[in-house]
């Protein structure tokens, strides 16, 4: 199972539209997962229509609109694997025990918010991913998304992807 993975898109703020490697990922994924922060209906729209499975939440930058059609937590089985997504987990320092604490029967948490990549595991075996902006960079200095794979209960070939600038 091919995972797609992406977060703060800040459309149309950041960018116009999303980065045409990042959409030619989106057949490729048997799921795809948004952190928040999509700002406009329109990307939700979009993603909604072109993905297998969309597993999205909404994140501080999204109003009413976002937030009637999104949760802010999300949970999803897959491949023998406990996903949960949020938008925030706050600051970096203690991040992977406060996360496990907080997600205590999932195996993999995606996050956003901060535009920084991160993929580390906790004590408990909880893997954070953030796969930071595909349209924002901030100080970073590539916009990011990632791909993974699930295969056998096992979450592999996660893999950063930079986008080449704009």
């Amino acid at each position: 199972m091919r995972l797609l993975l992406m977060s703060d898109t800040h459309l149309p703020k950041r960018a116009k539209e999303l980065p045409a490697p990042l959409l030619a990922e989106l057949p490729r994924a048997d799921v795809v997962f948004h952190a928040g922060d999509w700002v406009d209906t329109a990307t939700l729209d979009l993603l909604e229509r072109l993905s297998r499975r969309l597993v999205g939440v909404y994140g501080n930058n999204d109003g009413p609109a976002l937030r009637a059609r999104l949760p802010e937590v999300a949970y999803a089985e897959l491949g023998g694997l406990r996903f949960a997504v949020v938008h925030e987990t706050g600051p970096a320092q203690s991040r992977e025990a406060r996360c496990a604490a907080r997600f205590p029967d999932a195996d993999v948490l995606v996050f956003g918010h901060s535009h920084i990549p991160w993929d580390t595991t906790a004590p408990t075996g909880l893997r954070l991913l953030n796969p930071g902006s595909p349209t924002d960079r901030r100080r970073q200095p590539h916009c990011t998304y990632m791909t993974a794979t699930v295969e056998d209960g096992r979450l592999d070939d996660v893999l950063l992807h930079r986008l080449p600038p704009r």
